[in-house]
């Protein structure tokens, strides 16, 4: 048997070789590339664009600019003597919204005390209320607005600080004079006379390098001074001796912790000078001769009020001789007080009445033998006269035991503040709790 090798010849591989699969992927990567910039061409041309943000980070969209609304402003201030509804009508303002504003403002102000201010009246393009502000002080201000239920009035709040200072002066030639040099006013100067009227006459008592101090709180609006608030303590360095007065529970006490109230008041007059004083024998300026001067002539422009020293009752009310209109009151302990020459009396003076120290009695004139307006004053006791600016009265009421070592923490505070160099600061909390303690 015979057998044979048929021999295959083979003229292709069975499967592709590696030549081929390489340029088989070379056209496919192409195509990809070529297809992906067509794709990034489209997508430039036809789709939105977003902005580009700075290095700082995204912006907000451009929108376009709107004007502001244009706004009128009248403003206008209130004479003395002339009322809000007259200044707004000569300032040619429509009635509507003059009737509308005094009406809106009503429940807030008293028009009939209230005296003088300032105001601003805006509108809008078309002549439509938008705010109305009425500043009648420093810390009184009134505002008009619209809201969604339509116009309505309000007080503002006016932001203030407090600070306690200390106030320090020197005697030249009186106390108002010396609280002007140091910039004070005078409001300060009556407070502190009127703290110290039982201890000291300001007619007489006052000389030429007294020192006085005064711890004081002074109430500002950002740098303006506005008013002064609570005094806290006062001291005067007289002479012949030194008071103070630390202020406690709405009264005064000495550093022993006695009230600087006593039954009677130094002086009958709040200020002013002393033309004459108690004398002896004194050359009558009219009848001539020399003849007693039985009281203080206290010289003082017409209608000065005049105190009552004390409580008392009204002994005498009318007009006696050469005194003019004179009040004659009747005290305890056999005193009696005169007051001679006054322009007219007091509008609850009627006799036998009781009246209240320090009430207003009379007013300075110069009636009856007078050549010029001022005030005689006299003293008496057990019906004998006796000089009013020499005269001791007893002491007054010392503070309670309950009370005493609250008083004696406020005196120490004081004292520091007194004897030491207090800087102008902020009131102190632990003052400000006090102070609301005491009232």
């Amino acid at each position: 048997m015979e057998f044979r090798i048929k021999r295959f010849k083979l003229n292709s591989p069975p499967y592709p070789s590696k030549k081929s699969r390489d340029k088989k992927r070379r056209r496919l990567i192409l195509s990809g590339v070529i297809l992906l910039s067509l794709f990034s061409l489209i997508s430039f041309f036809l789709l939105p664009r977003q902005p580009v943000s700075p290095p700082g980070g995204p912006t907000e969209p451009v929108r376009p600019q709107t004007e502001e609304p244009k706004l009128n402003v009248i403003e206008g201030s209130v004479e003395e003597k002339s009322t809000l509804f007259k200044s707004l009508k000569e300032k040619n303002i429509p009635l509507r919204w003059i009737d509308l504003i005094i009406s809106k403002l009503k429940p807030y102000v008293n028009f009939k005390k209230i005296k003088g201010g300032t105001y601003r009246f805006i509108t809008d393009g078309e002549g439509e209320l938008v705010k109305f502000i009425y500043e009648v002080g420093p810390t009184e201000v009134y505002e008009i607005g619209k809201d969604f239920q339509g116009y309505v009035a309000q007080k503002k709040e006016i932001p203030l600080e407090t600070h306690l200072v200390k106030v320090v002066g020197e005697i030249r030639s009186s106390l108002f004079e010396a609280m002007d040099a140091i910039g004070e006013q005078e409001q300060l100067t009556i407070s502190f006379a009127d703290i110290l009227a039982w201890e000291v006459d300001f007619y007489k008592d006052v000389r030429e390098g007294d020192r006085f101090k005064v711890v004081v709180e002074k109430i500002y609006k950002g740098n303006e001074f506005i008013k002064y608030g609570q005094i806290h303590a006062v001291e005067y360095q007289g002479r012949e001796k030194t008071v103070r007065g630390i202020g406690y529970q709405g009264d005064y006490f000495h550093e022993n912790g006695t009230s600087l109230r006593k039954a009677f008041l130094k002086s009958p007059l709040r200020f002013n000078r002393i033309s004459s004083r108690f004398s002896l024998a004194r050359r009558h300026p009219i009848l001539g001769g020399v003849r007693p001067h039985l009281g203080v002539d206290y010289g003082a422009p017409p209608g000065t009020p005049v105190w009552a020293v004390a409580d008392g009752t009204i002994a005498t009310c009318g007009w006696n001789g050469g005194y003019g209109r004179q009040v004659i009151l009747r005290h305890m302990n056999g005193y009696m007080t005169y007051y001679g020459h006054l322009s007219h009396f007091g509008s609850e003076i009627r006799l036998h009445q009781r009246v209240r120290q320090k009430q207003i009695i009379g007013y300075v004139g110069s009636t009856g033998l007078s050549t010029g307006p001022h005030l005689d004053y006299r003293l008496a006791k057990e019906g004998q006269f006796r000089n009013p600016l020499r005269e001791r009265f007893p002491e007054g009421i010392p503070i309670g035991k309950e009370k005493w070592e609250g008083f004696k923490q406020r005196r120490d505070e004081m004292m520091a503040w007194l004897q030491g160099d207090s800087p102008f600061q902020q009131l102190q909390p632990a003052l400000l709790s006090g102070r609301r303690a005491e009232r």
